[in-house]
């Protein structure tokens, strides 16, 4: 038998199936009902009987509460709503941006406080804000804690400017200057003179006027001197100066600092927005992904879109329809020549004068295109020196060169002993003269006399000649076209002198013969600055040429660098040979383009701006840089003068022209003779006249040899007849 399933009253499973027992209509009714009716009557008989004592306990508790609080409930209110929002939203922000939810809660207070002063803020407000004086500085410390909490960039600069401003008004406050006997005045009483005085004497007491353009020429220089001169009393004698070899070097607040200008992110956003917006109208895909502020120009980085070939295809549905699917069948790169041949078309629509194109940028898979800014701001010599990375080369070469800064606002330094030698060239007004003045005066901040020796040609005369009187001047400026041939003859004579003795100790180059030398035994290194290449090759062509190719090609080792600057960069000046020996060059803006394929063998020179806006071409790189070069003016440039020239113990050996003069004159007349000369000896025996193109037709040799053998025939006496051509 088996036992039957029951439930857990003990009945069977099949008897208590299907049987579910209702409730009643009168339990449905008092439950769902009755019994809320009474529960609401209760409470309303509560709410009657009690309404006295609760009416009083609430006004009591809004009087209260508003006599605490007053109008900061809305504040605390729109506080504790935002602080909601923000963590059902953004909870991180109260954590990354916590110093914005500071300055909130400070300005809140501050309102709070100035409620207060109305009688609107409560006992709360009042204490914040209360109507005295105490209570004023409370808001105003509470409003300009916020925005310090706000705007911590802003504040601190702000405040680094008043400190700089304030710490400037203390030290310009005036100081009784010692008075000299050479500037004491002494008032001398008025001589009462006869009156009868014949008109000889008068004419001869009478002081004759001076021009007013030569008053304000020396009133300036006077101004000039007495600055330097502050200089050097402030500097010159002061123990914290670096001392070399028994030479102050200048302190670095000779130079002066340029004012910074803070560049609108907005409008360079507007203008990327612009720029994608012409490309995209000429069907060029594009996207700037960066911008790099500079001082003059800055630089947007556009990455290339994507061409997309799309085809149509048409489909049947279920019910007959006709469906257009469109397909990608191909994806290609925009081109980098659909971009650089809409250079115009964005300067018209940038408003720009010209822009320049760089595709792409070193280093990077973009395009740079280089818009000018509408404020150009100027680059000191005092930010690119004090820059860490002028700081690293100086502890690495001894002839570190501040160039400028870049595009994206970075200082580029250059290494003269790598470059090793230099080709400027510009038209006039381009910079190329300031570019000058700044490398000379970085030589002269970091090089005592024993180390460095420069040599300045200047057949302008006006332009190196202030720095007559520095004792790193291996002779005074050199304005003569003569005197420069006899200098670079020198100059190759020195060099082969150094060679001799480096070869003799065995030394590769000149920081191996320096190495354990004294300081009268060692060699300075010579740098050469010449400021106008174009009047020397027209005082001699072949002997220029000949001698700066040969010092470009072997003087590195011992120390001897060029710089040379020239404002006519044609074919006939700078020759081919020159620009194989001059790897790094430098161009500001030139006349056309090409002009800036001579210097640079690539164009973009021709759009620059001016003012310094250059393009840099290192020896190690394939593209030229861009940058801005930096100023220097003339304050600083006496300063530094002025400071070298009255720290000099001893008389700086230079060179003696008349000596240079005579040895190369001695040089001369050592040339080998031609051996075509006995030739055009008997050609001049048997002709009466003889020319330069007869000797080039008869002896079958060049124009430049025959004018050679011509002029050699000439000082022999061999023909008497002046040369005539045919």
């Amino acid at each position: 038998m088996t036992a039957k399933k029951t439930n857990a009253k003990g009945k069977p499973r099949n008897q208590t199936k299907g049987k579910i027992k209702k409730k009643s209509w009168l339990s449905r009714f008092s439950r769902y009902f009755l019994v809320p009716v009474i529960f609401l009557a209760v409470i309303a008989w509560l709410l009657i009987w009690q309404w006295p004592a609760i009416t009083e306990w609430v006004t009591s508790l809004i009087t209260g509460t508003w006599h605490l609080f007053g109008w900061g409930l809305v504040l605390m209110a729109a506080g504790i709503v935002s602080i909601l929002v923000a963590l059902y939203w953004k909870p991180a922000s109260l954590i990354r941006r916590w110093n914005r939810w500071l300055g909130s809660i400070a300005f809140g207070l501050a309102i709070w406080g100035i409620l207060g002063l109305f009688y609107t803020g409560g006992s709360i407000g009042q204490r914040f804000g209360s109507p005295d004086l105490v209570g004023l500085f409370k808001i105003l410390g509470l409003a300009l804690l916020g925005f310090i909490f706000m705007a911590p960039g802003i504040s601190f600069r702000l405040a680094s400017r008043f400190f700089t401003w304030l710490n400037k008004q203390m030290k310009a406050q005036p100081r009784p200057k010692p008075v000299t006997p050479s500037r004491q005045k002494t008032q001398v009483p008025p001589v009462a003179t006869p009156v009868r005085e014949t008109a000889r004497q008068t004419e001869i007491k009478r002081e004759p006027e001076k021009p007013k353009a030569m008053t304000t020429i020396t009133q300036a220089q006077q101004e000039l001197k007495e600055v330097a001169q502050e200089v050097w009393k402030k500097y010159g004698e002061s123990p914290a100066l670096l001392t070399v070899d028994g030479w102050r070097l200048p302190p670095i607040d000779i130079l002066e600092r340029s004012p910074e200008i803070e560049f609108s992110h907005a409008d360079n956003l507007q203008r990327a927005q612009l720029i994608e917006d012409a490309l995209a109208s000429y069907g060029v895909d594009t996207k700037v992904v960066q911008i790099n502020a500079g001082p003059t120009v800055t630089q947007f980085g556009v990455e290339p879109g994507w061409d997309r070939k799309i085809k149509e295809i048409k489909e049947r549905d279920k019910d007959g329809g006709i469906h257009i699917r469109e397909e990608e069948i191909s994806k290609t790169r925009v081109k980098v020549e659909r971009i650089t041949g809409l250079a115009n078309d964005l300067a018209l629509s940038l408003a720009a004068p010209s822009i320049r194109i760089e595709a792409p940028v070193p280093g990077k898979s973009v395009v740079g295109i280089e818009v000018p800014n509408t404020i150009s701001t100027s680059v000191s010599l005092r930010e690119v020196v004090e820059s860490s990375v002028f700081q690293k080369t100086q502890t690495k070469t001894r002839l570190p060169l501040a160039l400028g800064k870049g595009a994206g606002g970075e200082a580029v330094v250059g290494d003269l002993t790598k470059m090793p030698h230099l080709l400027i060239a510009g038209a006039t007004g381009s910079g190329k003269t300031v570019c000058l003045n700044a490398m000379i005066c970085c030589l002269l901040l970091q090089n005592t006399p024993y180390d460095l020796k420069v040599i300045m040609i200047d057949p302008k005369r006006v332009e190196l000649t202030q720095y007559n009187g520095i004792p790193q001047l291996a002779t005074p400026v050199i304005v003569d076209t003569t005197k420069a041939l006899n200098i670079l003859r020198w100059l190759n004579s020195e060099m082969d002198k150094r060679y001799q003795k480096m070869a003799t100790e065995g030394a590769r180059n000149i920081e191996s013969y320096n190495k354990n030398k004294s300081t009268t035994d060692r060699f300075p290194y010579v740098v050469l600055v010449i400021d106008e290449l174009a009047d020397l090759m027209m005082a001699g062509f072949d002997e220029v040429e000949q001698i700066l190719c040969r010092l470009a090609q072997l003087a590195r080792a011992t120390g001897i660098h060029l710089i040379v600057a020239t404002q006519r960069p044609s074919v006939d000046v700078v020759t081919g040979l020159i620009k194989a020996n001059f790897p790094t060059r430098i161009s500001f803006a030139v006349t056309s383009q090409i002009d800036s394929r001579t210097i640079l063998d690539s164009g973009g020179a021709e759009k620059l701006l001016g003012k310094g806006d250059m393009l840099y071409m290192p020896t190690e790189a394939s593209k030229p840089k861009r940058l801005q070069g930096c100023y220097v003016s003339d304050p600083e440039i006496e300063r530094l003068v002025y400071f070298w020239g009255n720290q000099r113990k001893e008389e700086v050996t230079s060179l003696n022209i008349d000596d240079v003069t005579a040895a190369a004159a001695t040089k001369k007349e050592s040339i080998p003779e031609d051996p075509l000369l006995d030739a055009a000896r008997q050609l001049a025996q048997e002709h009466k006249n003889i020319s330069t193109s007869y000797l080039q037709r008869r002896l079958r040799i060049g124009y430049p040899r025959a004018a050679r053998i011509m002029e050699q025939l000439k000082e022999e006496g061999e023909t008497d007849e002046e040369e005539k051509g045919e």
